[in-house]
């Protein structure tokens, strides 16, 4: 009797959370008069006049979801846009990132501390304070307006390496000196060892990537000036009155693979955030000390 009316404050607090996305889903299903109607507002035609909403559309319809997928071929091409930013980023954090996080974690070289200690200033500068310097280098190599001048920064972003740092640190050193009383190489031991017993760490760094990337938006709004290039992330904000009445099924569209995604990796989401809390409480603590 205790737990319930904390259960109660918790579903009040996930439903008040929820509201937008079910006002997003609700919302695709009206049809292009309800929702000029709607938001109008928003839409500066009668600025006079408050937002209204209905739970359920006054007449449902599907025709919003038929536009986008018959009328609409520049929703899929920033759909793919995406697509190759997003996997372009992911494979080279997956290729750099794990062998730099497996380095920090177990190898002893000069200045370890110090190259860790500067990741982690790395990992919390806003995208604000590098944007220019990123600019400038992305300038010198002719890699602007192009694909690449979004996945090569990302791609070599610090976050993931600190998060698998951290499952790799805790590998046993007994069973890497087993390993190599074995005879077992560098590489074996990365890949053998490494890589599955830090295998929470890698795809939570992964679903985590996936979140960011899938909403980039002030990378390829800064670096890339061909439209037809633009990601999912710039193509609501550049929509038009003309097609008003597909913002919100696009939306519904866009939250998809995230949920998906969420879905499959929320275990070991759980554990790298967890971890990574953990970790950082007893690094500041060796620290102070």
């Amino acid at each position: 009797m205790k737990k319930r009316p904390s259960s109660i404050l918790l579903l009040l607090l996930v439903f008040i959370m929820c509201i937008p996305i079910i006002f997003v889903f609700t919302s695709s299903f009206m049809n292009f008069d309800e929702v000029r109607e709607s938001f109008e507002m928003i839409l500066g035609e009668n600025v006079s006049r408050f937002i209204h909403w209905r739970i359920i559309p006054r007449n449902p319809s599907l025709r919003s979801y038929v536009a986008i997928f018959f009328d609409t071929p520049s929703f899929f091409v920033t759909f793919w846009n995406t697509i190759k930013i997003v996997i372009g980023i992911l494979v080279l954090q997956l290729l750099f990132g794990m062998p730099i996080a497996w380095g920090l974690a177990k190898l002893k070289f000069p200045c370890k501390k110090v190259i860790l200690g500067v990741y982690i200033i790395l990992m919390i500068l806003p995208f604000q304070v590098r944007m220019v310097s990123e600019y400038l280098v992305l300038q010198n190599l002719n890699l602007l307006d192009s694909y690449f001048a979004v996945i090569f920064p990302s791609g070599f972003s610090t976050f993931p390496v600190f998060i698998m740092y951290n499952f790799f640190k805790s590998v046993p050193d007994e069973v890497i000196e087993a390993a190599r009383i074995d005879g077992a190489s560098d590489l074996y031991i990365f890949l053998k060892i490494a890589v599955p017993l830090g295998k929470g760490g890698i795809i939570s760094a992964l679903v985590l990537g996936f979140f960011e990337y899938w909403n980039i938006l002030e990378q390829p709004m800064l670096f890339l000036e061909d439209k037809t290039l633009w990601p999912l992330s710039l193509y609501i904000p550049n929509m038009n009155l003309g097609n008003v009445h597909i913002i919100f099924s696009s939306a519904v569209l866009i939250m998809v693979p995230s949920i998906i995604i969420f879905i499959l990796g929320q275990e070991y989401l759980e554990q790298g955030i967890v971890k990574s809390v953990v970790e950082g409480g007893e690094y500041e603590k060796k620290k102070n000390n």
